[in-house]
């Protein structure tokens, strides 16, 4: 009987840090990164975040200090992250679209004692010799959060030698060149971001930062990647379908990466069609350094999440870690040097997902429990069947549920709350307090205090109790879906044809009744949702609207009025 385990050969892909792999890509390259146009050489990059490193450093910042990052997409961005790894700190991605009480909650989790802002690292006189390294191997790069199930988000350390194992098994994979040109696109409080920067600026490649919220506009991004040049791209895979809807133009993309959820044959197939370069499916919790999994999909055959990378192990297990059989379904788990510290000042949620690791050769190894449902097949590749607890994604944002839940029960009008999906769509189901009927607005503005857009509900439905297991639990299974509008609403005779047909669109893509007056996004309508409004738009009118337009109008009046005189 074959057991469900995959070792990947050891290699010494681990040593050194962030810094010193961009000094390795400095060495070779020329045009570091490209930002509203602009191109700044690797020699220029030095300089500025040098600079920003003394002044870090003059802060009090050093090895496992926490540093919070509050800026937009740009080459501020840039200098600042390469400026705090320089001063020995490791940096915290505090994304300014996030509401300002979560960004609060975690710079003061985290104890950054300082915060960059915008103009804080720039337009520094000197000096600029290096600083003495404080940082080795063992020391944390990065702090990023993700979505806690107790109700509050968690922070996971990432040490240097896990990230730059990642990165250096990455660069022998795919070989960048400085003749390459990445885009980076990924709000860089997603850990996927973290190897566009990097694994771009240590390979002398160029790195074209994607302007403040372009990474939701397929427009752009088409425009983007033709205009500059891009040769390798990230894609969450509901983004890259989106993407595929209208066919784009013939690009330079030499690779894509995708991941971040389940990528579909069919979308494999369609790439292939429509774009015809590498596409590769990566697979890995931010507990892991990015990604642990990794293979090149082609049309025709099974997408699976691949084989392990360089320095990892994984095994399929049961409940009490036993290896289960090849082809037998259990639970993903994870070894080697790419694995978190931990959750930062969470010792005892570290020690329950972090665990000893029985299949391990030296003292101390360690497995992490991912939650994932997957079967390891015979050839080593895994195949991914989904998840085993209240977790979930959203194009590609990890939910946890209990974290909406428990938000959803501070509101005072709030007796019970429990959170769903149904349809790929996120549902809050809310039981009342006696005499309180909070609306759908009220709950949405609560949640939004705290909860970054893809953790607040697209739709509600307010329940007389929540249903219950036997055992007292909410039994998640026996929650309602959603009722959809029905498509013989009564029609507004004051609407004109072009304004009715609009109406239905939306109604239809949200799952809510709407009017002219409605602000789309108040109705829980999200970017993948405008982009899915603006393709019927584009197939019944012949009319193309860009979403940066649609996110300035809001409403169906606003669509009105862009769309012009149709017919």
């Amino acid at each position: 009987m074959k057991l469900a385990r995959w070792n990947e050969t050891e290699t010494s892909f681990a040593g050194g840090t962030l810094v010193d792999l961009v000094a390795e890509g400095a060495a070779t390259g020329d045009v570091a990164v490209v930002s509203g146009g602009t191109g700044v050489t690797y020699a220029e990059l030095e300089v500025l975040s040098t600079r920003a490193a003394h002044r870090l450093r003059a802060l009090g910042v050093g090895a496992e200090s926490v540093v919070g990052v509050r800026l937009e997409r740009g080459l501020e961005m840039v200098v600042a992250l390469l400026g705090v790894l320089k001063a020995g700190g490791a940096y915290l991605p505090l994304d300014p679209e996030l509401p300002a009480d979560r960004i609060r909650f975690m710079a003061e989790d985290a104890g950054a004692d300082v915060v960059v802002t915008p103009g804080m690292l720039t337009d520094l006189d000197g000096p600029d010799e290096p600083l003495e390294a404080v940082a080795g191997p063992g020391n944390a790069a990065y702090v990023i959060y993700t979505s806690g199930s107790t109700g509050r988000p968690k922070g996971v350390v990432v040490e240097h030698r896990g990230i730059v194992n990642r990165l250096r098994w990455m660069q022998a994979e795919y070989r960048l060149t400085p003749a390459d040109r990445v885009l980076q696109k990924t709000p860089f409080g997603f850990d996927v971001s973290v190897w566009e920067f990097f694994w771009t600026l240590s390979a002398g490649a160029t790195l074209v930062m994607a302007r403040p919220g372009g990474h939701r506009d397929p427009d752009y991004l088409v425009e983007v990647m033709a205009g500059q040049g891009i040769t390798t791209a990230h894609f969450v895979p509901s983004m890259l379908r989106i993407f595929l809807a209208d066919p784009p133009p013939p690009l330079p993309l030499r690779r894509v990466l995708c991941s971040g959820e389940a990528l579909g044959d069919d979308l494999v197939t369609r790439f292939a069609e429509l774009v015809g370069c590498e596409l590769h499916n990566l697979y890995g919790p931010t507990e892991a350094s990015v990604d642990v999994t990794a293979i090149r999909c082609r049309p025709g055959e099974p997408v699976t999440i691949g084989r392990p990378i360089a320095n990892t192990r994984v095994h399929v297990v049961d409940d009490d870690l036993r290896e289960v059989p090849v082809g037998e379904p259990g639970e993903l788990v994870l070894a080697g040097v790419q694995l978190a510290r931990g959750y930062l000042h969470r010792p005892a949620l570290t020690a329950e997902r972090f665990v000893p690791n029985p299949f391990g050769v030296t003292p101390g190894e360690r497995l992490y429990r991912t939650g994932d449902l997957a079967r390891l097949l015979p050839d080593g590749r895994v195949a991914y069947l989904g998840r085993l607890d209240h977790q979930v994604k959203i194009n590609g944002v990890r939910i946890e549920l209990g974290e909406v839940e428990a938000t959803l029960l501070e509101h005072p009008d709030v007796h019970a709350a429990a959170a769903a999906v149904r349809d790929g769509r996120l549902v809050g189901y809310v039981v009342p307090a006696a005499g309180r009927a909070p609306a759908p607005p009220e709950l949405r503005g609560h949640l939004a205090r705290t909860l970054p857009d893809a953790m607040i509900p697209a739709c509600w439905v307010p329940l007389a109790a929540l249903p219950l297991t036997t055992s007292g639990k909410v039994d998640r299974a026996a929650l309602p879906v959603p009722e959809r509008p029905a498509d013989d609403q009564p029609d507004d005779l004051a609407l004109d044809d072009v304004e009715r047909h609009l109406v239905e669109i939306v109604r239809k893509t949200l799952g809510v009744p709407c009017t002219l007056a409605d602000d789309f996004f108040g109705l829980g309508g999200g970017s993948l949702d405008a982009i899915d409004v603006l393709a019927r738009v584009r197939e019944d009118f012949g009319v193309k609207v860009r979403l940066r337009a649609f996110f300035q109008a809001r409403t169906v009046q606003g669509l009105r009025d862009l769309i012009g005189d149709v017919r």
